[in-house]
């Protein structure tokens, strides 16, 4: 092992646009959309739209911010510039916290995913299976990260655009399913674009916050990179076309063909509509797609919490073995912690295999809220100490300081909604106590460290 200094700028552009649609596709769409159509009817849409076009202003917030710097290699180095180390040692560990817990879910669910193929195995084999593959991969290079992530991006463009192309055709030519017969009009003739009423509509949005969890990887790339100012604009600014034909394009041809009422909102509303279309092995085909999906969640999570580890020990907030590097450049210690830590999903798998989906995604929700939050106060600091650098900046965010607070109050809804319903109230109970412990920690470990640091500097004085 070499310990080098900077990581890796091993990936290419193709790697980062699809890192950006990978991010914004997952488990929340595939799974969650049809819980989320079952609450809110077609209105899912405008929940799907709005949200979207929020997370799009934080993207456009946190890429300004990284592009003003190149010396950044993730939002924590600038939170700890802007507001100080104790605030960048709780970011830092909560977004590794918020994707720990995204890759326990989702390695439990490749595990029952590979059960449908074969019932008898147990399930924790091929997550441990699984696990073992992507830590292997990601402590080679950065580029077969990439490379990884890459095709596991497009096999889930290319099961939504088979869906979007197919499902046109059969609302064009009025195909009919055993429940109705497909038509844009069953958008609106089932009780009308609010079924549920204003209820139905506001309890939606944390589902459709989950979705989104995971879009902002792309702001963690900068540092790997191989030509950022370019690569990071264009995959941020890419964003709306993919909220549009993914999430609206795609839920708007599904509750086309099935009226949302009669959508499970305990399974894949994509493996109903494949179903319906004919395909016979279609429920084969979307396991495979959703597997993958549930994969590539977990080895973005892999990535990023290793590459946040490797962010916090060079600022002295975790061991400073979490900075070793491999030949290859890659933080091989701090791979290996995280992928440690996930491991525990594998040992509750043996021990208990049922699990706790919607406490780990509402949890997450709330974590990513405060990262959101964080990228966006971070960049109104830096418009505010920075007013020269920022107009000469390439990237910059429109609609500034209006917007910033517009996604700041939007924020404080979600975490309302959170309070709203029972199934996820319990995350605004078990989170606080997660950022106690981390000021805490910081009390004890981080602050009588910085403090023998300056003593021999006063001793001279």
């Amino acid at each position: 092992m070499e310990k080098q200094q900077d990581l890796s700028r091993g990936l290419k552009n193709r790697h980062v646009q699809l890192l950006a649609i990978g991010g914004a596709i997952g488990t929340g769409l595939f799974l969650g959309s049809g819980r989320s159509i079952h609450l809110a009817g077609p209105s899912i849409l405008l929940t799907y739209l709005i949200t979207g076009i929020l997370c799009f202003f934080v993207m456009r917030a946190l890429g300004e911010v990284l592009l003003s710097n190149l010396e950044y290699h993730s939002f924590v180095d600038f939170v700890y510039e802007y507001f100080g180390e104790r605030a960048a040692f709780i970011t830092g560990w909560t977004y590794w916290f918020c994707w720990v817990s995204l890759a326990m879910a989702d390695l439990t669910a490749t595990g029952l995913y590979v059960q449908y193929w074969l019932p008898g195995m147990p399930q924790w084999v091929p997550s441990f299976v699984v696990l073992v593959a992507l830590v292997i991969m990601n402590l080679t290079a950065v580029k077969h990260f990439g490379e990884m992530e890459f095709w596991f991006a497009l096999v889930k463009v290319i099961a939504i655009l088979a869906l979007i192309g197919i499902g046109t055709a059969m609302i064009l030519r009025g195909f009919s399913t055993d429940v109705s017969i497909s038509g844009f009009s069953n958008l609106w003739s089932h009780g009308g674009w609010f079924p549920n009423g204003l209820k139905g509509f506001i309890l939606s949005f944390q589902m459709a916050v989950f979705a989104f969890t995971g879009i902002e990887l792309v702001g963690l790339t900068a540092g790997e990179t191989e030509n950022p100012q370019q690569v990071i604009p264009q995959a941020i600014n890419n964003i709306p076309i993919r909220i549009i034909i993914f999430y609206i394009g795609a839920l708007g041809i599904i509750m086309s063909i099935y009226p949302w009422n009669a959508v499970s909102p305990d399974k894949s509303p994509f493996v109903q509509v494949f179903a319906a279309m004919g395909i016979a092995a279609a429920a084969s085909v979307i396991n495979f797609v959703v597997l993958t999906a549930a994969a590539s969640a977990c080895n973005s999570g892999i990535f990023s919490t290793s590459r946040m580890l490797f962010s916090l020990a060079k600022e002295g907030n975790a061991p400073a073995s979490m900075q070793q590097l491999t030949k290859s450049r890659v933080p091989s210690q701090a791979t290996i912690f995280s992928a440690a830590v996930i491991f525990i999903s594998v040992i509750l798998n043996y021990i208990m295999p049922e699990s706790v989906f919607v406490l780990i995604t509402s949890i997450a929700t709330f974590c990513f809220i405060f990262i959101w939050a964080m990228m966006v106060l971070c960049h109104l600091k830096y418009r505010q100490t920075n007013p020269a650098a920022a107009k000469n900046n390439s990237f910059r965010m429109p609609l500034y300081p209006v917007i910033n607070y517009v996604i700041l109050a939007f924020f404080a809804f979600v975490l309302i909604v959170l309070a709203l319903n029972e199934e996820t109230r319990v995350a605004l109970i078990v989170t606080p106590v997660w950022f106690l412990l981390l000021a805490v920690l910081y009390q004890i470990c981080v602050v009588p460290r910085r403090n023998k640091e300056q003593k021999p500097s006063e001793d001279l004085n």
